[in-house]
């Protein structure tokens, strides 16, 4: 393989991602019925989380627990541990998904009990635009 070749096929899962962001804005544009809106973007936000977490994993590195007296007589070897904080921070922002979700899902009910449908352009003539 050649060195372009070599370097997209080693980043795989960083295409899959991408491709996953696309599929999750396709379906916020482009389609018409709120759920579908809602599901892309639950899809979008589920391909920032794992674009975050994979860049935040290191090969042959282990959790950064030290010894924190041998931390401070000897250092620590930074290629030796995983940054913790794009994790964490993942884990706040699935929370915050998961919320989203819910708020959302119950504006929906909300919407169809008033207008009886969640197609976009349906709502759009009930409401006189």
């Amino acid at each position: 393989m050649t060195g372009l070749t070599a370097e997209i096929v080693a980043k795989y899962n960083y295409w899959l991602y991408v491709i996953l962001m696309m599929v999750g804005l396709y379906a916020m544009i482009g389609k018409k019925n709120l759920v579908k809106k809602l599901l892309g973007m639950n899809i979008f936000q589920t391909a920032i989380i794992l674009l975050y977490v994979s860049s935040g994993v290191k090969r042959g590195a282990g959790i950064p627990i030290v010894d924190k007296y041998k931390a401070l007589a000897q250092g620590v070897d930074p290629t030796l541990v995983v940054n913790p904080l794009p994790h964490v921070l993942m884990l706040t922002a699935i929370v915050v998904s998961v919320s989203v979700t819910g708020v959302a899902l119950a504006v929906l009910l909300r919407i169809y009990r008033e207008y009886g449908t969640l197609e976009e352009d349906e709502i759009l003539e009930k409401i006189g635009k």
